[in-house]
């Protein structure tokens, strides 16, 4: 079910599930009923009731939304939450990847509340600096000594691109210039994210593994007719 999981501070949990539970994306051509049961089930070994976990529609962009209460999904590659003078609660989060850099956050509040958040930080993201933005916006909400978990993704040593796209990448974020194992241009996603983080004064807590490495997640570039895992942040009791 969880590939990784942990109380990573009192009440707030951090996880990334594996194969063991399946496909948690309904754009992937599986059956929703089914996709929506899995979830369930994710939710249920978190110890949250049904429906709680807030996902996004992930366009591999930068946008940041800030979430209040669980709802439609909005078209984003971040998401942050933080109790309002509204709503008290802090909003669980969910993102998905099947290669991409999955991304945890979790920063102390101005009350005794957290701020949360996670990102997809694939290629475009990278690039287009969805990790500071969501950073950022943490702060905005009130967030001080952020934490980041990064979720398993392809490594550099697997994600195989053409040379002018490693160029292009590299030039926006140095640290994703990479060789594969078997010598020819890469991009190293994980990497980038972590310069990035190390560049926001973010504290990095775990890195994960190789997805395409690994049968036990689900790998985009070793089999392109798969599913999703999710990386998740939630409070508790």
């Amino acid at each position: 079910m969880f590939w990784w999981r942990n109380e990573v501070r009192p009440g707030v949990s951090v996880a990334f599930t594996d194969t063991g539970a399946g496909n948690l994306a309904l754009h992937v051509g599986d059956n929703p009923a089914e996709v929506l049961a899995r979830r369930v089930r994710v939710e249920q070994a978190a110890g949250l009731e049904a429906g709680t976990f807030q996902y996004m529609d992930q366009v591999h962009g930068n946008t940041v939304a800030f979430i209040d209460g669980h709802g439609p999904g909005p078209t984003a590659d971040a998401m942050v939450s933080a109790a309002t003078s509204s709503r008290r609660a802090v909003q669980p989060l969910a993102v998905m990847v099947a290669d991409c850099v999955p991304v945890v956050f979790v920063g102390s509040g101005t009350g005794a509340d957290p701020v949360i958040a996670v990102a997809h930080a694939g290629r475009p993201g990278v690039a287009s600096a969805v990790v500071p933005a969501t950073v950022e916006e943490m702060r905005r909400r009130g967030a001080v000594d952020i934490h980041a978990w990064l979720g398993p993704s392809i490594c550099g040593s697997c994600y195989e691109v053409p040379p002018g796209l490693r160029d292009e990448v590299a030039a926006r974020v140095p640290a994703t210039w990479a060789t594969t194992s078997w010598g020819t241009p890469a991009l190293d996603l994980p990497a980038g994210v972590r310069a990035q983080l190390e560049a926001m004064d973010v504290t990095l807590e775990y890195s994960g593994e190789c997805t395409r490495e690994h049968n036990s997640l689900f790998s985009y570039r070793r089999d392109s007719r798969t599913g999703r895992f999710a990386g998740l942040v939630w409070t508790h009791d």
